[in-house]
C-alpha cells in the first residue's frame, strides 16, 4: 500500500521522546505519577468548591472550571503515551489520532478562554466593587463559559474537518508523543496551505486575543490600585490576582518556551520536552498554586479531608 487517503492510513507512529529501552520504565514512572497528582489535586480543588457554600462565588466557579478542563487536558495525551510505553508500541490509529487532535485543541483552547474569563472577573471585582454581583450574576458567569466551549467546539471541528481533506503516506511519523495539529500538517503529503492559514488565524483568536484581553485587565486593575490610598487596600485587592497572575505565566511562559525551541532548534526531541510543560507540568501545578496561595481554598480543602476522615 503506497500514499493514500486518509482512509488508506490506519496506523501513525508517536515517536515520543527516546527509543532506549532502559529509560521506558522511568518515563512510564514519572509520568504516571504527573498524571495522578494533576487528577487528584484538581479534583480536589473542585470537591473542595462544590462542598463549600464560601466558594459559591464568580471566580471559584471559573476555577473549577479550569480545574475541570485540566484534568481533560492532560487525560487527552498522558494515557495513551502510558499505554504504548506498557505494550512496547508507538501505534496510534488515524482515528484515535484525529480525535485527540481535536480534544487537545479544545482543551487548550479552553484553558485559554477561562483565564481570560478570570481576569476580566478580577478586573470587575477591583475595578467596580460596587457592582461587583449585579455585574457578575451567575447568569452571565455561565453564559461566559458556554460562550467558550461553543466557540472552540466549533474552532476545533472546522480544523479537524479540513484535515480530513488531507492524504498521508503509509508509515507516517509524528516525532512527538501526542498528535498535535501542526505535527500533521508537517507530515501531511498533500498541500497544506490552507490548513497552515487556518492554524495562524486560530493561534491569533486562541492566544493573542485572550492574552491581549489578560493584559488589558490587568492594565486597568494597576491602574485602579495605583489610585487607591491605603497601601493595605492595595495588597488586600492585588493580593486576589496572585494566584491567577501565577497561572497566566506558567501557562503563557511555557506555551512562549515550546514556540521558541521550535522555532530555533530542529530538535524534534526537545521540542516534546518543551512541550511537557504546558501539557503536563502546568496543569499539574495548577492546583498547588490556587491552593498554596489562596487561604479560601485550603481553609476549604482543609474542611473537606477533615469530614472524609472523620467518616466511618
Amino acid at each position: 500500500m503506497g500514499a493514500g487517503n486518509q482512509t488508506e492510513v490506519s496506523v501513525f507512529l508517536l515517536l515520543g521522546f527516546s527509543e532506549d529501552p532502559e529509560l521506558q520504565p522511568l518515563l512510564f514512572g514519572l509520568f504516571l505519577s504527573m498524571f495522578l497528582v494533576t487528577v487528584l489535586g484538581n479534583l480536589l480543588i473542585i470537591l473542595a468548591i462544590l462542598s463549600d457554600s464560601h466558594l459559591h462565588t464568580p471566580m471559584y466557579f471559573f476555577l473549577s472550571n479550569l480545574s475541570f478542563v485540566d484534568i481533560c487536558f492532560i487525560s487527552t495525551t498522558v494515557p495513551k503515551m502510558l499505554l504504548n510505553i506498557q505494550v512496547h508500541s508507538k501505534d496510534i490509529s488515524y482515528i484515535g489520532c484525529i480525535t485527540q487532535v481535536y480534544f487537545f485543541m479544545i482543551f487548550a483552547g479552553m484553558d485559554d478562554f477561562l483565564l481570560t474569563v478570570m481576569a476580566y472577573d478580577r478586573f470587575v471585582a477591583i475595578c467596580h466593587p460596587l457592582h461587583y454581583t449585579i455585574i457578575m450574576n451567575p447568569r452571565l458567569c455561565v453564559l461566559l463559559v458556554l460562550i467558550c466551549w461553543l466557540t472552540i467546539f466549533w474552532v476545533s471541528l472546522i480544523h479537524i474537518l479540513m484535515v480530513g481533506q488531507l492524504t498521508f503516506c503509509t508509515g507516517t511519523e509524528l516525532p512527538h508523543f501526542f498528535c498535535e495539529l501542526a505535527q500533521i500538517l508537517k507530515v501531511a503529503c498533500s498541500d497544506t496551505l490552507i490548513n497552515n492559514i487556518c492554524l495562524y488565524v486560530a493561534t491569533a483568536l486562541l492566544c493573542v486575543f485572550p492574552l491581549t484581553g489578560i493584559l488589558f485587565s490587568y492594565s486597568q486593575i494597576v491602574s485602579s490600585l495605583m489610585r487607591m490610598s491605603s497601601t493595605e487596600g492595595k495588597y488586600k485587592a492585588f493580593s486576589t490576582c496572585g494566584s491567577h497572575l501565577s497561572v497566566v505565566s506558567l501557562f503563557y511562559g511555557t506555551s512562549l518556551g515550546v514556540y521558541l525551541t521550535s522555532a530555533v532548534t530542529h530538535s524534534s526531541q526537545r521540542s516534546s520536552v518543551a512541550s511537557v510543560m504546558y501539557t503536563v507540568v502546568t496543569p499539574m501545578l495548577n492546583p498547588f498554586i490556587y491552593s498554596l496561595r489562596n487561604k479560601d481554598v485550603k481553609g476549604a480543602l482543609r474542611r473537606l479531608l477533615n469530614r472524609a476522615a472523620s467518616c466511618p
